[in-house]
């Protein structure tokens, strides 16, 4: 065979795909590779010349984007530029609607280069980033104390709020401790190591506990006795064995009667651990003008030390449908103003209810927490020390999840030691417990370089931090004793140890925080108490119905965990979790009762979370849906791709609000007429189209198939030219590029994960987890595996503050 000939076959071959196969290179085939290589660039460089550049210009820069002299085969020199030309051509965002599009080929052609050449790069050279340390946010700090002393405290009087970072609270670099942080992490030590050891020298202080204004009172809380209605329950920590008052305090109307007057008298239950303690009247005619107000309380009350479920509700005075003839409570107040008097129904609510005490201390009772802590008791003096030191080596231990040195017991045993003098044993161990959760080991996760390791090099992290880096990813929690053993023993970083663990833990209860901190961040949950539903047009919306659509969301996310179901369950489930409330709101028969059950839907209507209640809420204003929130929210949270902010001076979309013909505008003609402003046109082209699919969709998530009298039209031509109709057709849209939704689906999880944000430097790995995530059906385990495996997990980049950082003890803390 000639060179020719040859040269013909092997290209024949190379085009086939086949010429790997063979195993045979030949200065032809290198050629024609070459050859191939530089025709591939050229035409991926033309296909930005004439298509991008237009818009990304050196002079126009839309987007920031410059892409004018881009070169395809210096892509990993701008690897930062090309991360974000592939994030919109995979979105099919770019060119955008309205411009010259190529085929579709062509775009995913390129998408395609810049990948492969990103991905090379980043396999011969993976960049783990860096991460110096990682502050508890208040859900951690709870769930630590709750790990180290068995006691559940409500951390958010102590410290201050979490600040968020790509919506995720526990991201690293907007965490640095401030003055009011570090004080209220002390605050919150003296507080905790009071309650759970108790003090009998507690002096006299109260706890309020307060109702959201449009809670429900009509169904018996969680927690509640049974007859009961409305109230609050709380796990409440006594500090000391004495007596203690509980006042209650109803909602008023505006004259300042007990609100819900209509009714006679009504009787409220305090009941301590299930045991009613004290029943209080609540007269229909007390008035704040009296001496006492409408301030309602007991008479002393003796409760021993420890955590005690107190329950302060109304005594339930008959069964059946009750509805209040306006709801929620911040519009029955302005009965007196606008002469609206109450329904017969109407019933009294409860606004606070505070804990005044102790009085008469006779000493601390033995609590769980106790017993636990003290697992020594000295007899003779000459014990005390060494029962401390045993207590405070076990305790740290646990705390700063790694074996500790006498280094640092030393430095909390000065803390039992000033403690000890003046109040003895228990005083010393009480406030050496406060050290310990004062202390940077246990407020801090911080990962150390081995020794020798220089500035900016890669490292393999150990094992102790392996094991917290699993265990507040999965748990939210401190790690458990196999890790911890795993970890000592340096097991836990072996591949197969290492993937049991993960799918142990998967499978663990503890788990669900997956759906309730991860899922629930990623999805904008937490923005659902910003709503609060005009009173006037929705007024079944309440608190309680507000807590179940957040509920409902969760379940569906924990219950994909479970099952372990493709992640594409979150678009697609025909099946919902419910209960009474939300059933009767969706309309749902047959479903009764305050727990939640699976359903089945009758129709793809409400398929995925595009028809929970929670998301529907929450993209919408008091009196209006929103197809610009609705739109904004599916582009941040499900493409990855959120809008540039609107430029200044643009009126808001009220302010177009005039009526034609008689009537008001749709919200869809209101759109057109804002999309009309050249300003408004080239964001709201993209986010109009999205949104207007929801429109079936009332403020609450209800379903409605007219808007103010005229006939919702929810059709709509996206970004790419496609034409959907309404939510089915919006998520049939998402699905016909999935890669889109697994990649942001997986950057999420990464920056929960890591406690960082994901930057242009992951995007390689990103892909390589869903790539691998595809051959085991998308499963939820599958991406939750990849990230763990992935290098920027289970290694990381030294910094000179790690290479620096010296031993913190609790004596350089305080």
């Amino acid at each position: 065979m000639n060179a020719s000939a040859t040269s013909m076959l092997f290209t024949g071959l190379l085009l086939m795909g086949l010429a790997g196969d063979v195993g045979i290179e030949t200065p032809d085939t290198l050629f024609v590779t070459d050859a191939i290589e530089t025709q591939r660039i050229a035409d991926s460089n033309e296909t930005i010349e004439q298509y991008c550049t237009r818009c990304h210009s050196e002079q126009r820069q839309r987007g920031g984007l410059v892409l004018e002299g881009f070169d395809v085969e210096d892509a990993t020199n701008h690897a930062d530029i090309a991360e974000r030309v592939i994030k919109k051509l995979r979105a099919g965002m770019m060119p955008p609607s309205g411009a010259r599009r190529p085929e579709e080929a062509v775009l995913a052609e390129l998408a395609d280069d810049l990948e492969t050449r990103l991905d090379d790069a980043w396999e011969d050279n993976p960049e783990p980033g860096a991460r110096v340390f990682q502050r508890l946010n208040q859900a951690e700090y709870a769930a630590a104390v709750d790990h180290l002393l068995g006691i559940q405290v409500d951390v958010s009087s102590y410290l201050p709020l979490d600040t968020k970072s790509n919506n995720f609270d526990n991201i690293a670099d907007v965490q640095m401790p401030s003055t009011t942080v570090i004080e209220g992490y002390l605050r919150a030590a003296g507080q905790i190591a009071r309650l759970a050891l108790g003090d009998p020298e507690a002096e006299i202080a109260n706890t309020i506990y307060r109702m959201p204004r449009i809670a429900g009172q009509k169904d018996q809380v969680e927690g509640a006795p049974f007859g009961t209605r409305g109230g609050l329950s709380v796990v409440h920590n006594f500090p000391a064995d004495g007596k203690y008052v509980f006042h209650i305090m109803p909602y008023d109307a505006v004259e300042g009667e007990v609100f819900g007057r209509t009714w006679g008298t009504e009787q409220i239950e305090i009941s301590i651990d299930g045991e009613r303690v004290a029943l209080l009247d609540v007269d229909r005619w007390m008035h704040l003008s009296e001496p006492t107000g409408l301030n309602i309380r007991t008479d002393s009350i003796q409760v021993s030390a420890g955590p005690h479920r107190v329950t302060a509700a109304f005594v339930k005075q008959f069964e059946g449908e009750v509805d209040d003839l306006i709801r929620p409570i911040e519009h029955t107040l302005a009965d007196g103003q606008i002469g609206i008097g109450y329904g017969v129904t109407t019933q009294q609510h409860l606004q606070r209810m505070t804990v005044l005490g102790p009085f008469e201390v006779t000493g601390v009772s033995n609590t769980p927490t106790r017993s636990f802590v003290f697992s020594c008791r000295p007899t003779d003096p000459s014990e005390e020390r060494p029962c401390a030191e045993s207590i405070v080596k076990r305790l740290a231990e646990r705390a700063y999840r790694r074996d500790v040195n006498q280094s640092d017991v030393d430095g909390i045993m000065q803390f039992y030691d000033q403690g000890s003098e003046t109040r003895g044993f228990e005083g010393g161990v009480r406030l050496a417990l406060q050290a310990i959760m004062a202390s940077p080991h246990f407020i801090f996760r911080m990962e150390e370089a081995p020794d020798g390791v220089k500035p900016g090099e890669i490292y393999q992290i150990a094992d102790s931090d392996l094991a917290s880096r699993l265990s507040f990813f999965l748990w939210g929690a401190p790690p458990d004793e196999e890790l911890v053993r795993l970890a000592d023993d340096g097991d836990l970083s072996d591949d197969r140890e290492l993937e049991r663990q993960v799918r142990r833990m998967i499978s663990d209860p503890r788990a669900e925080a997956l759906a309730t901190r991860f899922a629930g961040q990623w999805l904008r949950l937490q923005d659902l108490e910003k709503i609060r539903p005009d009173a006037l047009s929705y007024p079944y919306y309440d608190q309680t119905l507000a807590d179940a659509m957040h509920r409902e969301t969760e379940l569906l996310f924990d219950h994909i965990r479970q099952a372990d179901l493709p992640i594409t369950d979150l678009l697609t489930a025909n099946y919902t979790f419910v209960n009474e409330r939300l059933a009767r709101h969706y309309g749902i028969r047959g479903i009764l009762g305050t727990d939640f059950q699976r359903v089945e839907y009758p129709n793809d209507r409400r398929r995925g979370v595009l028809g929970h209640g929670s998301i529907l809420t929450l993209t919408s204003h008091a009196n209006r849906t929103s197809p610009v929130l609705r739109g904004k929210w599916v582009m941040e949270v499900l493409l990855g791709s959120p809008p540039p902010p609107p430029p200044p001076n643009v009126p808001a979309l009220e302010d177009g609000d005039d009526a034609a013909d008689g009537r008001f505008l749709t919200v869809r003609e209101r759109m057109e007429v804002h999309r009309a402003n050249p300003a408004c046109s080239s964001c709201h082209n993209v986010i109009d189209p999205i949104g207007l699919a929801f429109e079936n969709f009332d403020v609450t998530g209800a379903w409605r198939n007219r808007d103010g009298g005229t006939l919702v039209d929810t059709e709509a031509e996206l970004y790419d030219g496609s034409k959907l109709t309404g939510v089915s057709g919006l998520r049939d849209a998402i699905l016909k590029r999935p890669e889109v939704f697994y990649r942001i689906f997986t950057e999420n999880l990464m920056a929960y994960a890591l406690g960082r944000r994901v930057e242009h430097f992951d995007q390689p790995a990103i892909r390589q987890i869903t790539r691998e995530a595809s051959e085991e059906d998308y499963r939820l385990s599958s991406f939750i595996l990849g990230v763990v495996n992935s290098p920027a997990f289970l290694s990381s980049r030294a910094t000179q503050a790690m290479v620096d950082e010296q031993p913190v003890t609790e004596s350089t803390m305080h």
